[in-house]
């Protein structure tokens, strides 16, 4: 593991390679979302201030999501310290920034929907971004594939992880998935014509059931019954994306017959 980028590089300035990734994400997320916003001629100057809100409900409650883990209060972080330097969550970051965006929309007056211009942008940004992950965090469980990755007893050590054997690449697993989201939505669900904003929902939908089945190799503390923090968030949230994709499914609002139609009839 590579917690400083001059580890990785064999020279330069000691960076924190995670911040380093994140920052590079956020970079190319953005040249992204400039891209999608300028094919699809929006050029509102309220725009730069919806990303402002998504940024900062992202980075809030990224901290607020892993602040209260342990039932006796002692062993938690106080507020103050948990922001500054607590452990972030990428699930909780994607709850502060819709919250962000919504929040920002409200005080700047902005009432058209913004996720088709948000969901490629932060397909690419998570699969840079977790590149972070994978060179500075725990990998998974053990596997018996030939593709895991073996940590040496210092590594093991300061990770929680066991020394020797081949573990989970699980971020490699979540490069992938973020990394094919981003070609489907840049070749092809973006110029089929759906709902307005519906590919972030599809989008983050199918995360959701993905980041459920890939935890079950990603190492995490289990909470409950076999399963982690993450998954119990997720068994909440999973439905209600379903019960949103069949309701618009119905409605016509995932094909672009159905979705024409359904502007047609909206007030001009």
């Amino acid at each position: 593991m590579y917690p400083r980028l001059s580890d990785l590089l064999g020279f330069g300035p000691p960076l924190d390679t995670h911040g380093v990734f994140v920052a590079l994400g956020l970079a190319f997320g953005g040249l992204v979302f400039w891209l999608e916003s300028s094919r699809r001629g929006v050029k509102d100057p309220r725009i730069p201030y919806l990303v402002l809100g998504a940024l900062v409900g992202a980075g809030i409650f990224a901290r607020l999501g892993t602040w209260v883990q342990h039932l006796d209060p002692a062993q938690n972080l106080n507020l103050a310290e948990q922001l500054l330097r607590g452990n972030a969550s990428i699930l909780s970051a994607l709850v502060g920034a819709w919250l962000g965006v919504h929040v920002t929309k409200r005080i700047v007056g902005y009432k058209d929907r913004t996720g088709d211009l948000f969901a490629p942008a932060v397909a690419v940004a998570l699969a840079v971004g977790r590149f972070g992950c994978f060179l500075t965090e725990k990998p998974g469980t053990p596997t018996a594939g030939g593709w895991g990755v073996v940590l040496d007893e210092a590594t093991a050590a300061r990770l929680g992880s066991p020394a020797g054997v081949g573990l989970h690449p699980s971020f490699i697993y979540e490069i992938v998935f973020h990394a094919v989201a981003f070609l489907l939505l840049w070749f092809w669900l973006r110029h089929l014509g759906l709902g307005s904003g519906e590919t972030l929902t599809l989008y983050i939908g199918a995360y959701a059931v993905f980041r459920f089945l890939v935890e079950f190799v990603r190492g995490n503390e289990v909470a409950w019954l076999g399963i982690t923090r993450p998954q119990l968030f997720l068994l909440v949230t999973i439905p209600m994306f379903a019960a949103r994709i069949i309701w618009l499914a119905k409605r016509g609002r995932l094909s672009p017959t159905g979705s024409r139609r359904h502007r047609e009839h909206q007030p001009a």
